[in-house]
């Protein structure tokens, strides 16, 4: 089996499933469909909303995770809650989570952080209440320490990762899911949106960034040894710029996955089809095949 038949069918097997891209289609216009009812006196299941993550950047996997929607609400929304006291945030969150019980009686929703979170069967799908800036970014909703507004810029984030994406042949995104696998069947302590934007950083300066899929063993054996050596470092949101440290938690889980794509990418050149398939196999789990 070559490199690249080896990894394009790893691609395959991860992405979401046409089922699963309808259900997760029809989870999320329902819950924006319902705030828009309820704020604007609209029946749309898109307005005044967005979706971000990893349904935003296009970086879903298979088995499917959580779906996050960042709706906007009007302005007088914020404007009522500047007149109360106490933690504002908490209190909105509480308010978006009212106003979904009404249509998803039967689902036990929470609202923390800065999310209110749908959980059905198949899916989650986490609503980020926010208020529109002037300068397009948005100011979301922080509910510990007290309470505050965060800025955040999801379409700069969408962006960063388009932009690479287009300019390294569609090799960003390949990488960015292939991580994502890797950090779930090896349970890796490090956020998806964390990983994006290493990758990203890591394939603008690697020196193959252009070629096709016979690389893909290789790739995935340089991010993970950039990443060993990003430990405890940081990276930067894009739009805010805020910094975010990646921390080391992780970096035993980095540190064997990459000793294992090392001698997967020698057995690849050794024609040790076998071998090499283990070592992906213990990277990425079932869904490398053998044949």
């Amino acid at each position: 089996m070559t490199v690249s038949q080896r990894f394009d069918t790893l691609l395959s097997a991860i992405a979401l499933t046409t089922e699963q891209a309808q259900d997760g289609i029809t989870k999320h216009s329902g819950v924006r469909e319902c705030l828009n009812k309820h704020y604007y006196g609209v029946t749309s299941g898109s307005t005044n909303s967005m979706l971000v993550g990893s349904w935003g950047k296009s970086t879903r996997v298979r088995p499917p995770r959580d779906i996050d929607v960042l709706f906007v609400l009007p302005y007088s929304i914020y404007e009522r809650y500047q007149g109360k006291t106490g933690n504002k945030q908490s209190q909105l969150l509480q308010e978006v989570k009212s106003v979904l019980f009404k249509t998803y009686s039967t689902t036990k929703m929470r609202a923390d952080g800065q999310v209110v979170v749908v959980p059905f069967v198949s899916y989650a799908v986490e609503v980020v209440p926010a208020f529109t800036l002037q300068n397009g970014q948005y100011w979301i909703c922080d509910t510990n320490d007290g309470g505050k507004y965060k800025v955040s810029d999801p379409a700069a984030e969408i962006k960063a990762v388009s932009d690479s994406d287009a300019q390294y042949k569609g090799n960003t995104r390949h990488l960015i899911r292939m991580m994502k696998k890797w950090q779930e069947f090896c349970s890796v302590p490090l956020k998806s949106f964390l990983i994006e934007l290493v990758a990203i950083e890591f394939i603008s300066s690697w020196q193959h960034h252009g070629n096709t899929s016979v690389y893909y063993d290789w790739m995935v054996r340089d991010f993970l040894q950039f990443l060993v050596n990003k430990t405890s470092s940081f990276v930067l949101i894009p739009g805010t710029f805020e910094i975010v440290w990646l921390g080391s938690d992780w970096k035993s889980k980095a540190e064997s996955a990459y000793n294992r794509a090392a001698k997967g990418c020698q057995y690849e050149a050794e024609n040790k089809n076998t071998d090499a398939w283990w070592e992906w196999h213990n990277i990425f789990g079932d869904d490398v095949p053998l044949n």
